[in-house]
């Protein structure tokens, strides 16, 4: 059974309703701070500061974290629950081959390996052909069937008639695709409302995509289709995120009101200027370019960087300059659940400093996801803290090293 059920069991068995965390720092989801402590109470955070601040409750436990940093639970902003590497198996036959039950399963792995590497809260954007079936993960997670973080979840993403794939069959053959096509206005505004009926807590779109495999992508939904989507889902008070890596597909998602773009390859520094003034994120995705060019054959440790890489060097660096609000989102799934510190590696690798990373990650998502009492470690939020072995503001790379969970005021690694 789990060690959650078993430390819920202890407290309550106990009378013990209070957790005092005593790392060596603690990272609050803005700043540092040394020689701080955090009280738990139930599933709330009652207390952050000096140790010397503090009232402890009777029978408050205290949990020595020493030479570790706790910090908020990290929020991921782009995943893929139902997906796995794609070097194991290539995103065409997980779409063609893999029932969504054995993607179920799967999903049921992939949530808990994230959990376990310190993701308390994650955006899962469009299922790749499986339906709902995010929609039922993030159910049986609610009803403490499955270990796993807080979902976000968009199911089967909305896509442009002929745009996604798998493409490759001559016209007489049908094959299940990786998102719902959708054309015109009408039916447009008809997908997005059938989605939410449905469960989706936002709404992806594809803005751009490749018409036929091996080309370049281009702008699909016209100007007025987006519109519709975006309008449709906001009066529902939802949004709608967008893959988009064109100038143009940027830009129509931008003037249409989306929240968030997705990869932002080809974004200039216009484009970066203009999400900035209208308050649109950008998730860049590094992990996930890094990843599928490996599994083409670089070798990062003795070739040189291939185009893609240079370019997405670049429009990193652009998007920092512009001042655009970036999200810490890595498209998980493309490469393994659990290493979602990949992002947070290459994001200060291509000039963000560790501790803009990590205000990205926690307070940062949490604010442009609307997640009002987390990312943070502060009074009267909810207790999702982890802690990791090391000062992660000095050096990114101890984010693999998590060594507390804790969930809702549950603990799920210690």
């Amino acid at each position: 059974m789990r060690l959650a059920f078993f430390i819920c069991l202890f407290y309550s068995a106990s009378g013990f309703g209070q957790i005092l965390l005593k790392p060596d720092r603690v990272f609050d989801g803005t700043e540092l701070h040394e020689n701080w402590v955090v009280l738990v109470e139930q599933n709330q955070i009652t207390y952050v500061g000096k140790s010397n601040g503090v009232a402890l409750p009777v029978h408050t436990q205290e949990i020595v974290l020493s030479g570790s940093t706790l910090m908020p639970g990290i929020i991921e902003g782009h995943s893929h629950v139902l997906l796995h590497p794609y070097n194991e198996t290539d995103w065409n036959d997980q779409v063609l081959k893999e029932s969504p039950v054995e993607r179920a399963i799967r999903g049921t792995v992939h949530v808990k390996n994230s959990l376990m590497a310190g993701i308390t809260t994650m955006r899962d954007l469009g299922a790749e052909g499986a339906g709902y079936t995010d929609v039922y993960l993030k159910k049986t997670i609610d009803q403490g069937i499955i270990d796993g973080p807080r979902l976000l979840v968009a199911g089967p993403a909305i896509v442009a008639t002929g745009a996604y794939g798998p493409k490759g069959f001559h016209d007489g053959v049908s094959v299940p695709l990786g998102a719902e096509p959708a054309s015109g206005v009408q039916q447009c505004m008809e997908t997005v409302r059938r989605q939410m009926g449905h469960g989706a807590d936002l709404i992806k779109i594809y803005a751009d995509y490749r018409w036929t495999p091996g080309a370049d992508s281009q702008p699909t939904f016209l100007q007025e289709e987006i519109n519709a989507m975006v309008e449709t889902a906001s009066t529902a008070g939802k949004y709608v995120v967008a893959h988009a890596s064109t100038p143009e597909g940027m830009r129509r998602a931008i003037l249409a009101g989306v929240e968030t773009i997705e990869h932002g390859d080809g974004g200039t520094l216009e484009i970066f200027k203009l999400m900035k003034e209208k308050g649109i994120g950008l998730c860049p995705t590094l992990a996930a370019g890094d990843a599928i060019t490996q599994y083409r054959g670089w070798n990062k440790a003795t070739d040189q960087e291939p185009e893609r890489i240079v370019q997405k060097r670049n429009s990193f660096k652009k998007a920092l300059e512009s001042g655009v609000q970036i999200v810490f989102g890595g498209d998980v799934g493309v490469f393994p659940h659990g290493e979602n510190y990949r992002e947070m590696e290459l994001m200060v690798a291509y000039g963000m400093k560790p501790i803009k990373v990590l205000q990205t990650a926690t307070s940062g998502n949490a604010n442009m996801f609307h997640l009002k009492r987390l990312g943070q470690l502060k009074t009267g939020f909810l207790a999702d803290i982890i802690a990791v072995k090391g000062n992660p503001t000095k050096d990114i790379s101890t984010m693999k090293n998590v060594s507390f969970v804790m969930k809702d005021g549950v603990i799920y690694k210690e």
